[in-house]
C-alpha cells in the first residue's frame, strides 16, 4: 500500500512538472513572438527564426508600388554624363561581369539612366535571368545638356527606345531625372501624364522623380503622381539636398504617404570611400531611419559590393532610430 502511494505521488509530481514546463515554454514563445512584433520583421526570436541584423539582399517592398527590390541596389552612374559613367568605362566584359556577380550575390535592383548610357550593359548581363527576378530603374533626362542630342522628345518616344535598349517588355520604375524646382509638377506635367498612360498600359510599373534640391523633394510629399523618389541621404549631409535635420523629416513624410524611397549618395559620392568609420556610420544611420526602402551604390568592383553588404549586416534591426547620432 505504501509503495502504491509512493508511486502515485511520483506520477502526480511528474504530471505537475510537465504542466509547469509547458506553461513556461508557452510564456517564452509568447514573449519572443511579441518581441518580434515590437522590433519589426527581421528580429530574431528565441527560436532563432529570423536574423537580428539587416540582410543586404532581402527583398523589400518599394513603398506601395508592389515592386519588390533588394535592400541594396547597384547604381550604374558613378561620375555619369553624356551616356558614360565609371561603370561603362570599365568596358563591356568587365562591367557585365560585375553586374552578373552582383546578381549572384543577391542584388535584385539595378539603377540605370539615359544619362549614364548603361541600358545595353544591363541587357547583356541579365539576358539569361528571368525578368521577374529583378527590378530595373531608369531615368529620363529632360534637361538641357547631359546627353548628345539637342532634342527632348516626349516620354512615350523615350520609353520606346529604353525598352529596346534594355531588351525588356517593361521597366519597373521610370523617373524624371534631376528635378530641382519646387514647381516641377507644373513644369513637367505633360511628361507626367504620358508616363501615367504608359503605366496603365503596363510598359512601366511605377513612376517618380530623382530629386536634387530640398524644395523639389518637399514637393513630392503631396504630389499623388509620385510613386517613388530617389533621394540623397547619408549621415553627414555630404552631396545632399540640405542638412540631415531638414532632409530626414521630408523622407519620413514621404514614407508615411506611401511613397517608395531609394537612398543614394550613401558614401557621399565616394567622399567616405577611405573612411571605414564614416561608411559604417552612414549605413547604420540610413538603415535606422526606418523610411528608406532601398539603397543604391555605384559599385565599380565586386569587392565594393561585398564590403557594403558586410557593413549592412553589422547593423542590428532592433537598433532604435532615436539613438542614431549624426557625426560631423
Amino acid at each position: 500500500m505504501l509503495l502504491c502511494k509512493a508511486v502515485a505521488k511520483h506520477e502526480l509530481f511528474k504530471e505537475l512538472s510537465a504542466m509547469e514546463m509547458k506553461r513556461r515554454e508557452f510564456l517564452v514563445r509568447s514573449i519572443a513572438g511579441m518581441g518580434g512584433l515590437l522590433l519589426g520583421p527581421g528580429y530574431i526570436s528565441s527560436a532563432g527564426q529570423k536574423n537580428a541584423n539587416f540582410d543586404p539582399y532581402e527583398r523589400v517592398p518599394l513603398g506601395k508600388t508592389k515592386i519588390m527590390v533588394s535592400r541594396v541596389g547597384f547604381g550604374t552612374g558613378m561620375s555619369g554624363g553624356r551616356r558614360q559613367s565609371n561603370q561603362t568605362r570599365l568596358g563591356k566584359e568587365i562591367f557585365e561581369g560585375l553586374l552578373q556577380s552582383s546578381y549572384e550575390r543577391g542584388v535584385r535592383l539595378f539603377d540605370a539612366a539615359d544619362l549614364y548610357g548603361t541600358h545595353p550593359y544591363l541587357a547583356g548581363a541579365l539576358k539569361k535571368i528571368p525578368r521577374k527576378d529583378y527590378a530595373i530603374v531608369s531615368k529620363i533626362w529632360w534637361r538641357r545638356g547631359g546627353i548628345p542630342e539637342q532634342e527632348r522628345p516626349d516620354a512615350d518616344v523615350v520609353i520606346e527606345r529604353f525598352l529596346k535598349e534594355l531588351d525588356t517588355d517593361y521597366i519597373d520604375l521610370v523617373l524624371l531625372h534631376c528635378v530641382q524646382s519646387e514647381k516641377w509638377p507644373e513644369e513637367l506635367g505633360t511628361q507626367m501624364n504620358i508616363l501615367d498612360k504608359l503605366k496603365k498600359k503596363g510598359l512601366i510599373r511605377a513612376h517618380g522623380v530623382s530629386c536634387h534640391s530640398l524644395a523639389a523633394l518637399q514637393a513630392c510629399v503631396k504630389e499623388p503622381w509620385v510613386d517613388s523618389v530617389h533621394a540623397r541621404i547619408n549621415a553627414y549631409g555630404a552631396k545632399m539636398d540640405g542638412p540631415t535635420e531638414k532632409v530626414v523629416p521630408v523622407l519620413k513624410a514621404l514614407h508615411e504617404a506611401g511613397k517608395g524611397i531609394v537612398g543614394m549618395k550613401l558614401i557621399g559620392e565616394g567622399t567616405f570611400r577611405n573612411s571605414d568609420e564614416k561608411r559604417d556610420e552612414s549605413v547604420r544611420y540610413v538603415l535606422g531611419l526606418g523610411s528608406v526602402d532601398a539603397m543604391v551604390v555605384g559599385f565599380e568592383k565586386i569587392e565594393e559590393v561585398d564590403d557594403f553588404a558586410a557593413r549592412v549586416r553589422k547593423v542590428a534591426v532592433a537598433e532604435a532610430p532615436d539613438k542614431l547620432l549624426v557625426r560631423r
